[in-house]
């Protein structure tokens, strides 16, 4: 081999280790530029994106009322068993200003829990998200069972002010063992100057279903006054109408006797 192919061969061998030298280091730039700016983006060392969680939203306020949603909630005891059922639908009241606000309970983002006694059932409603709740307090009195407290919280998600509420020492809707009381009125609850619970239609029972199921249904004392009121002003009307013809007929017949007695 001469002299001068021997240096041809040693100038090409320089050139391709510049070569891939170069590309080399102009890779690893581009690699390295490529990571610090997912890095930067992200603000973490890992390049991979990472999903955030999300927080259940809070009770948001609307201006006018709808109708609720009816909820079917199931307290169970130790062993179980059922000891409250209740099948509502419920509306919170927040008054801001002299100017009311209104929230439906929503029975998907609502968790029964509670406690289970002899004489005394607690059937908490827990909005979640920390939102607020729905307390209802049943007692129980010889063969009568009856609600003794109704408290309730609402936190909406403007403004961050809760809103707190009871009544206690009460007898709502009393009603007998084995029995459960139904009604299609709403009834509210005034529970505090700027709160107010408003619930129906509902069914429940306490202390004591067969498997699970309403007994036989008590009607409630405005379904009754609702269904009796226009029975009495129906009668009220028939019996004014009843006078006042018996009135005239007498007046009348008074009337047609003087005057035979002038002839």
């Amino acid at each position: 081999m001469t002299d001068k192919l021997r240096n041809n061969m040693h100038r090409e061998t320089i050139l391709f280790l510049l070569v891939a030298i170069i590309m080399g280091n102009s890779l690893m730039t581009a690699a390295l530029d490529q990571t610090i700016i997912t890095t930067d983006e992200s603000g973490l060392n890992n390049p991979e994106p990472t999903e955030q969680s999300s927080l259940p939203e809070k009770p948001v306020l609307q201006p006018k009322e709808t109708v609720p949603v009816t909820g079917n909630y199931v307290l169970n005891d130790t062993a179980g068993k059922p000891c409250i059922k209740v099948s509502m639908g419920g509306v919170y009241i927040v008054i801001v200003k002299t100017k009311a606000f209104y929230f439906n309970l929503d029975p998907s983002t609502t968790l029964a829990t509670g406690r289970c006694g002899q004489k005394e059932a607690v059937l908490l409603l827990a909005i979640v998200g920390e939102g607020g709740y729905l307390e209802l307090t049943f007692e129980k009195e010889g063969n009568i069972s009856y609600v003794s407290k109704v408290k309730a919280n609402l936190a909406p998600s403007k403004g961050n002010k809760n809103y707190p509420g009871v009544i206690e020492h009460e007898k709502l809707f009393p009603t007998a063992a084995d029995h459960s009381l139904k009604c299609n009125s709403q009834t509210e609850f005034h529970l505090a100057e700027n709160l107010r619970v408003k619930l129906g239609p509902l069914q429940f029972q306490a202390f004591k279903l067969t498997n699970g199921k309403f007994g036989e249904e008590v009607e409630c004392w405005a379904d009754f006054n609702k269904r009796i009121f226009p029975i009495i002003i129906g009668a009220t009307v028939v019996g004014l109408l009843l006078i006042a013809v018996l009135t005239f007929l007498i007046i009348w017949n008074s009337r047609r006797q003087a005057g035979y007695d002038r002839i």
